[in-house]
């Protein structure tokens, strides 16, 4: 038995670790990608040549739907993360499972004054871990910048406004016209361009390859559309009638146009 322990020890101080502080600190620089990595060589080290290729799909694995998350997460709610949160999330989460699975063996090889990697050789690999996820994200970003739908989006998204600019003239006409020629100008122009400008936020939710995060933009475009096309009906109803027996309800609306201008400009 003693002999056995004996080559046991023998052989650990054959072998080069990867200490936890190493692998946390590189996984703060290069995300789950390196860590994968790290804990893989510990394994092989171990003789796990199964542990080690799992740790590995694993860190490859973490790392896509890190990434995936934070590209689906809305821009306003990531200004409100400090930069740091994220990554001492996820290396607390590998400090945790490297102290799991090898820690007892990475500590009795400290004990035992076998040898480790050192952090600059850990720290290498996180550099290396940190410039293949930054070339994966400028090639996102580029093919995303040259998807063609968003092409379509901006065009759409033009004529909305085109339309929404001309209806909005009307207020600035209101008290110089008669009622007559008011009538007639929501009748013709006004009402029309919010009714083609709902058809046209239905067209946009049906443009494909589209992110998913334009949803609840689209949404709001349309909850807008909807409100603005409803407040311009009822002003009509109340011009033609010669009353002011809707003007709370006008104001209502006014209030609900607010609020989902506020929840489109968010996104």
């Amino acid at each position: 038995m003693q002999k056995s322990k004996n080559q046991s020890s023998q052989l650990n101080k054959n072998i080069k670790l990867y200490s936890t502080k190493s692998i946390t600190g590189a996984t703060f620089l290069g995300g789950p990608l390196v860590a994968g990595y790290l804990i893989s060589e510990n394994f092989k080290a171990f003789n796990e040549i199964e542990k080690a290729r799992t740790s590995l799909i694993i860190g490859i694995f973490c790392t896509l739907m890190l990434f995936t998350a934070i590209f689906m997460i809305p821009e306003q709610i990531m200004n409100k993360i400090p930069n740091s949160i994220i990554p001492l999330i996820y290396t607390g989460i590998i400090w945790f499972l490297v102290e799991w699975s090898q820690g007892d063996r990475l500590k009795a090889h400290k004990e035992n004054n076998h040898t480790f990697f050192s952090g600059w050789r850990a720290a290498g690999f996180g550099l290396i871990s940190l410039l293949i996820i930054l070339a994966g994200v400028f090639a996102y970003t580029f093919l995303e910048m040259n998807n063609p739908a968003y092409d379509v989006y901006d065009t759409k998204i033009a004529e909305f406004s085109k339309n929404e600019d001309e209806s909005l003239k009307f207020y600035d006409r209101i008290d110089s016209k008669g009622r007559i020629t008011l009538l007639n100008e929501l009748d013709e122009t006004v009402i029309p361009l919010w009714k083609k400008n709902i058809s046209i936020v239905n067209d946009i939710i049906k443009i494909e390859d589209l992110p998913s995060n334009f949803e609840s933009s689209n949404e709001s475009l349309l909850k807008y559309a909807e409100l603005r096309l409803e407040l311009f009906q009822l002003t009509r109803k109340a011009i033609d009638e010669d009353t002011n027996k809707y003007d709370y309800k006008l104001i209502d609306l006014n209030n609900q146009i607010e609020e989902a201008l506020k929840n489109f400009n968010s996104f």
